[in-house]
């Protein structure tokens, strides 16, 4: 397989890395120490990926209390702090992730991460699994003029490394990957294990993969 020329660009939170027990468990920290019960993990998960106000105001919301984010702004800052202090804790790369990164490379693609978690976190998550020497950048929303489900961000993403938006294919694994994809004209594949609801065979993606390693072989059908 030669991908010389073709730009991979990956989502993260549930493409790449199963990240829900440590944003989780960081939320429930907040709760408890507002007074209130922690989530379950069943309950939240399909919440990541969706940012810091939305998992607050599920817990609150589970809890029968409100969230008010300007009123609780500070909530906010102190689950950003929390999650950096255990942002890999048990957080880890989807089985197979590794590999096919690696093996991509090898064909000469280009591999970048484009994220809606904030280029900071997405780089410490990155840094401490020792993924981030695996792609030309991490472009999170604060180095992109509009965050996805805008295109721009894919475009101008593949632009920063030095690709080419007409050769790029997007992996995700929700929603906004494949609205990403499909502003830009992309051909998109996502996850059937990240973090959507509904579920990622409802969405109507190019493919959908049930595991990483199924990624090489479905590139190669797509671009064939």
């Amino acid at each position: 397989m030669n991908l010389s020329g073709w730009t991979l660009a990956f989502d993260l939170d549930g493409t790449l890395v199963e990240t829900a027990p440590d944003l989780i468990g960081s939320l429930n920290t907040v709760l408890i120490e507002q007074g209130l019960p922690p989530v379950t993990l069943a309950s939240a998960r399909h919440l990541v990926g969706r940012g810091v106000r939305v998992m607050l105001e599920h817990g609150f919301q589970e809890a029968g209390a409100a969230f008010d984010a300007e009123a609780d702004a500070a909530l906010m800052d102190r689950f950003i702090e929390v999650y950096l202090d255990r942002i890999a804790d048990e957080s880890r790369p989807f089985p197979g992730v590794v590999e096919t990164l690696d093996a991509f490379t090898a064909t000469g693609a280009i591999l970048v991460v484009v994220t809606n978690k904030r280029t900071d976190l997405s780089l410490a998550l990155l840094d401490a699994l020792d993924l981030t020497r695996r792609f030309a950048a991490v472009i999170g929303p604060d180095q992109v003029s509009a965050r996805k489900p805008s295109g721009a961000h894919l475009s101008e993403a593949v632009q920063l490394v030095g690709g080419d938006p007409a050769r790029t294919i997007m992996i995700g694994d929700s929603r906004p990957d494949l609205e990403t994809a499909r502003a830009l004209g992309a051909p998109v594949i996502l996850t059937s294990f990240g973090y959507t609801d509904p579920p990622a065979r409802d969405l109507g993606a190019d493919a959908v993969i049930e595991d990483f390693s199924d990624l090489t072989a479905t590139i190669n059908r797509l671009i064939a």
